[in-house]
């Protein structure tokens, strides 16, 4: 791994950092081709967005490219992650008056999916792990991602690829690491994320880019039944691209899989 923080090599910041106190912060991860982050403008209006709402101050644009840039020299593909912290405070949670953003930018070599998921789908679980509902953090890439963590350790099986999370209402808020979506004739529907969960990149692309195919992709309160009942379930992260769900629990969804197929095809133009 290469690693810049505030643009200069390293792998430590101070014990007093917000970030590692109280989660204070956003993060991206991206991928990269050709040295270069894919779909940049979407992941960086994601940032923009995030960092806006939790009052961080947000670096310039041209200098995160530049960073990412030195990292990925030379690699034909790989992941980049960005982590913006309100940098260090005093002790308690009041925001400083003064706040200095710690920024750091990594980049590693590509590890990959195996192709066989995003053609033949994955298989999903439950988790018994929910997660709270707080507008105000609602749909923010933060870095207090416990509810996460604890979902993603109730399996070691490694034929379970993703485990699907409920909020404390019963309804489908998200993937582990990923965003929803079911599929009903020309209607694709994704999880409200007014309460909880995180906005993925690639969920506003699909917002924009799904009318192309001819497909709506709308919002909607979520209970598991509907499911089963769907035509097709996928997911989507900006690593993953869009993988179809082929069972969840063991059980098997339907393998229409055309609507996902389209979408991954016109994914793929994209840099």
């Amino acid at each position: 791994m290469a690693m810049l923080i505030n643009g200069q090599p390293g792998e430590q910041i101070s014990a007093l950092d917000r970030g590692l106190a109280y989660g204070d912060g956003i993060y991206r991860t991206m991928e990269i081709r050709a040295g270069q982050p894919r779909l940049w403008a979407w992941q960086y209006r994601r940032l923009v967005a995030d960092a806006r709402r939790l009052r961080l101050p947000l670096p310039d644009e041209a200098l995160l490219l530049d960073e990412i840039g030195q990292l990925a020299d030379g690699l034909e593909q790989g992941v980049a992650k960005i982590v913006l912290t309100r940098g260090v405070g005093a002790r308690g949670y009041a925001m400083p008056a003064d706040c200095k953003a710690t920024r750091m930018v990594s980049v590693t070599a590509w590890a990959g999916y195996p192709p066989e998921r995003a053609r033949d789908g994955v298989h999903v679980r439950w988790c018994d792990t929910r997660l709270a509902c707080q507008p105000l953090l609602a749909g923010i890439k933060h870095l207090n991602r416990l509810e996460n963590v604890l979902a993603r350790s109730e399996w070691s099986d490694p034929d379970i690829h993703e485990g699907l999370m409920l909020d404390t209402r019963g309804l489908l808020v998200e993937a582990t690491m990923s965003n929803v979506y079911l599929v009903s004739g020309q209607q694709i529907i994704t999880p409200k994320l007014d309460q909880n969960g995180v906005q993925g990149m690639l969920r506003d692309w699909l917002f924009v880019h799904a009318r192309q195919l001819g497909y709506q992709l709308e919002e909607a309160e979520i209970i598991p039944a509907r499911l089963l009942q769907a035509e097709q379930v996928f997911l989507s992260n900006s690593l993953i691209g869009l993988w179809p769900v082929a069972s969840i629990d063991g059980q098997a969804l339907p393998q229409q899989h055309a609507c996902c197929a389209r979408l991954q095809a016109l994914l793929a133009l994209q840099r």
